[in-house]
């Protein structure tokens, strides 16, 4: 994308409103509808492929239930209240309600719960910040699971057609997920325009078949009444309560929606949810129970055996199609959580590749999409089925929700002002049925589940040893810096030559003398006639608008201290930054300027800091961190990079 391109797509940005208050305005009429079109394929694609396979593992073997009229309605009646608790009251009304200027998810929200008051204020909050991070780590487990298990459920429907095709589900299986992950690096940007049709006609689908069912046994609608699940409890005791840890899987899809609210707004998620998905879930599964109490023998994959046979070849298609849309909104949500995470200083920079010249939001990330892509493929081969799959989801899932609600707590009581008694009722009220959910997914441990848990526990590592090594290593950087008036005072005792363009010194001390412009005036002993120190701040929200995006500040013969601000969902641009400094005054000629970095290598010590272990794999960390050329998008021919030693 051309620097042109970049500066029109921010003056667009700004004039929708957006980036002046921070919120998108409320869309209305036909925007609203394409808007809610839209948010059923990238939204709502995880959500919908739960009824392929989550009441189907209510009824595992492992939990010894009867498949008895009062076992199925009790589980219904828990489908159907998970379903109001959990996604329509606590996701669409209250947690969409803490969005970070627009942008949700449990990265966004721990950036939200950040204290402006200083480190003895961090400090404070350093568990919940710690619960955040721990919850964004789990996060990447689910993005591994969820393709796998969505295909892989979709295509075993073959299966069900004929018993021909059984020996082809794993490789067929995996041949729809190499094609997934291929086909990545060329965006979404074609494909997304069908994924809203085709995902309206899945909900459509799936609320014929399931009507279809209801119609035979209507006596099955008496699952909405909640004491249903309540005598299932009592009446099966511990089995009762394990099997929560499936009902669960019927509203995986919860914290994907958080995360993806800032691609829609919240209306149009809100519209999707009660007008298209949400009556459509609830057909489809009082169906498949419909159809238990017409033939308990249908267990073994009701949504399949709902189906009529001469429809069964394009369901499956269908639901493959699906669920190759399900995955693919996991695998771009991962994309975008890894940006964050980067610009939040919680990971090394990654390679960042735009997708589409108009949103900015599309990315692609090479090197997360090959690990999700291995780490996929693999859980096919080891786990083998959707139903040995389903024992390695829900663990991951339940914590991040547990952590959220949490979170959201601290949000009503500070950011809304709510009263110690209201949000502690509604807090209680949530963790109840959160915990009820985790401590049933719990049993999954031994059985998978240890999976998403090891997955969440290395990158949680990762992301606190990256965010520690990187202060430690700014204390050991400053420690070899001067301040930059005493470097003002000590060169003009020498009589600087001044040579011809300007030295742009990137630094994250905009107080100091930046190191590489130490070592040059050591080496070289000269100045150009214009140096700029800058300094890259990445804010605690979302988007920076164009009119804060740069301060520049003169300090006096021919010296320039900018600081340059993006937020956490923007790819930083130092080019384009500087050239917005002509709004303040500072014309650069762009092709005179020239970029001195520092170069750090950096070598595990004994010293106070972190523990050996950590400090070599933040190196390792540093090392394979892409060039600061790169992420910056600073071209290369105008870089000249400096190596310092350091010690951490």
């Amino acid at each position: 994308m051309s620097i042109a391109q970049q500066e029109n797509e921010h003056s667009e940005y700004e004039e929708n409103g957006r980036e002046e208050n921070g919120h998108r305005a409320d869309p209305k009429g036909k925007y609203l509808a394409l808007l809610a079109l839209g948010a059923l394929g990238v939204v709502y694609g995880d959500i919908g492929t739960s009824p392929l396979y989550a009441f189907r593992e209510s009824f595992h073997e492992g939990y010894g239930l009867e498949v008895s009229p009062a076992n199925i309605l009790g589980i219904l009646s828990l489908i159907f209240w998970a379903l109001m608790i959990v996604i329509s009251i606590k996701y669409i009304v209250f947690v969409m309600r803490a969005d970070n200027r627009g942008e949700g998810g449990i990265l966004a929200l721990t950036a939200l719960i950040l204290p402006p008051g200083g480190p003895q204020r961090y400090n404070r909050r350093y568990l919940l910040i710690l619960l955040g991070l721990f919850g964004t780590a789990l996060l990447y487990g689910d993005g591994m699971i969820t393709p796998a298990i969505s295909v892989l459920s979709a295509v075993e429907g073959l299966e069900v057609a004929t018993p021909f095709f059984q020996p082809y589900i794993i490789p067929i299986t995996i041949a729809i997920l190499i094609v997934l992950f291929l086909f990545q690096s060329q965006g979404t940007e074609r494909v997304g325009k069908v994924f809203g049709p085709l995902t309206l006609v899945w909900f459509v689908v799936l609320a014929l078949l399931g009507l279809r069912w209801i119609v035979r046994e209507p006596a099955i609608l008496a699952a909405i009444n909640p004491l249903h699940g309540i005598q299932f409890f009592i009446r099966n005791g511990t089995p009762g309560f394990l099997v929560l840890g499936s009902v669960f899987l019927v509203v995986t899809g919860g914290e994907a929606l958080y995360a993806d609210m800032g691609h829609f707004g919240s209306a149009p998620i809100r519209l999707a949810w009660f007008a298209i998905v949400l009556p459509a879930l609830l057909l489809n599964y009082f169906g498949q129970g419909a159809l238990l109490l017409a033939n308990p023998a249908a267990v073994e994959n009701p949504f399949y055996r709902m189906t009529p046979e001469w429809a069964l070849y394009p369901i499956v298609i269908l639901a493959t199609m699906a669920a190759i849309i399900a995955s693919q909104a996991l695998i771009t949500g991962a994309f975008s959580l890894t940006m964050q995470a980067v610009q939040l200083g919680y990971l090394p920079r990654v390679a960042i590749r735009h997708t589409s010249p108009h949103e900015p939001g599309q990315i692609y990330i090479p090197a997360i999409n090959w690990v999700l892509m291995v780490a996929c493929l693999s859980l096919v081969l080891a786990f083998g089925s959707s139903t040995n799959l389903a024992a390695a989801y829900g663990v991951a899932v339940t914590t991040t929700m547990v952590i959220t609600t949490l979170l959201l707590f601290v949000v009503a009581r500070e950011q809304w002002d709510w009263p110690l008694y209201t949000a502690l009722g509604l807090t209680v009220l949530f963790l109840i049925v959160d915990l009820a959910f985790w401590g049933a997914n719990l049993s999954k441990i031994p059985a998978g589940g240890w999976f998403p848990l090891v997955i969440g526990a290395a990158v949680f590592v990762l992301m606190t040893t990256w965010k520690r090594g990187r202060e430690i290593l700014a204390q050991r950087l400053r420690a070899g810096t001067i301040p930059f008036a005493e470097f003002i005072e000590q060169i003009y005792a020498e009589d600087p030559v001044r040579v011809q363009g300007t030295a742009v010194f990137m630094s994250s001390n905009p107080k100091a003398a930046p190191p590489a412009l130490l070592h040059n005036w050591r080496h070289n002993h000269i100045l150009h006639q214009r140096v700029i120190l800058l300094s890259v701040h990445s804010a605690e929200r979302p988007r920076v608008p164009r009119s804060e995006k740069v301060s520049v500040e003169e300090l006096g013969d021919g010296f320039y201290q900018i600081i340059l601000s993006f937020g956490f969902m923007e790819t930083p641009n130092v080019p384009l930054g500087l050239r917005l400094a002509r709004h303040k005054g500072l014309e650069l000629g762009m092709a005179d300027i020239s970029y001195f970095l520092g170069r750090e290598r950096l070598y595990a010590t004994s010293r106070p800091g972190m523990a050996i272990w950590r400090e070599k794999l933040f190196a390792l960390m540093s090392r394979n961190a892409i060039s600061a050329t790169d992420f910056f998008r600073l071209p290369p021919n105008q870089v000249v990079e400096l190596g310092t030693l350091v010690e951490l």
